[in-house]
């Protein structure tokens, strides 16, 4: 049985006419009837009764039309969502986003996306780091993620978003605000609130401060971000965060590091996955709308 003889079957049901059917699919007459008796004789059952003047189904016929009818809408439906996903109407991303990128730079670029391609489902996993981000990743639990990127990556794409670098933040009474600058030996004695062992911000914090020859005075570890902003402002510490997660916080003050400590935040994905039309769609659009754009290998369609 072929989809050929369904459609031509069906529409001489609907027109109850070999001619006019013949007319409205555009071939000959004797084609149509030749295909519908092969129909005929491969199921074993007369679909039409030929001894009336127009083409009149049988009960078998009637009971198969139905039938055929959904068959043929099922069809039609599957090529066109084939298309819908071709033309970008139609797909879903798995978007990795951690915590602090997800609260401060995420939802602009949701908005923008979804008024551009509002025919495309965003769905976002909020993981707990960009390590862990990249782990799912490249355990191809995730499509696509906005990380910070690692330098250099021999299993990861990635496209730079914007960047970033990370502040001394404490109390606006806080004696070293008065500073133009802080260095880490200067923290010795400080209370440090952190964000949690697994963050990039965590380790390169720990890191500097080995380098100065002390381990921070750690008095908590979080990845609430609201926690961490309420309990330096209310004096309990300081810490180290982004320049986004701070800026114009009247509650916080802000001193950068005389060693700036900075970053790339952007897109990244698995390298030599085949990528669905709606993960390649918000490859370029975040292409098209950030100028700080570089590709560490070719992109896999």
């Amino acid at each position: 049985m072929e989809l050929r003889q369904i459609e031509y079957f069906c529409m001489v049901g609907k027109l109850h006419s070999f001619t006019r059917a013949a007319e409205q699919l555009h071939i000959s007459q004797p084609s149509i009837t030749q295909a519908i008796r092969k129909l005929e004789e491969e199921i074993g059952v007369q679909l039409f009764d030929r001894s009336k003047k127009k083409a009149v189904l049988t009960l078998e016929g009637q009971a198969f039309h139905a039938r055929m009818e959904k068959v043929l809408e099922d069809c039609h439906l599957a090529v066109q969502e084939a298309k819908d996903f071709k033309t970008w109407r139609k797909g879903t991303v798995k978007l990795g986003v951690p915590p602090m990128i997800g609260s401060y730079l995420f939802p602009d670029i949701f908005s923008c996306f979804k008024n551009m391609y509002p025919g495309l489902q965003l769905i976002a996993f909020e993981e707990t780091s960009s390590l862990e981000t990249v782990s799912k990743l490249e355990k191809d639990e995730l499509d696509l993620a906005i990380i910070i990127l690692p330098k250099n990556s021999e299993t990861l794409n990635t496209l730079v978003i914007t960047q970033e670098q990370l502040v001394l933040c404490m109390h606006p009474d806080y004696p070293l605000r008065q500073q133009q600058s802080v260095s880490f030996d200067q923290l010795k004695n400080e209370k440090f609130i952190l964000l949690k062992e697994r963050s990039y911000q965590h380790q390169v914090v720990i890191s500097r401060c080995l380098q100065q020859h002390f381990m921070p005075n750690t008095i908590l570890c979080s990845n609430q971000i609201r926690t961490i902003k309420g309990l330096i402002s209310n004096g309990s510490g300081i810490s180290l965060l982004m320049k986004m997660v701070v800026r114009d916080d009247p509650q916080i003050a802000v001193v950068p590091l005389d060693e700036p400590i900075t970053f790339d935040i952007g897109l990244a994905w698995k390298k030599n996955k085949c990528l669905s039309n709606a993960s390649m769609a918000f490859i370029n659009f975040i292409e098209g709308q950030y100028k700080l754009t570089k590709y560490n290998d070719s992109v896999t369609e």
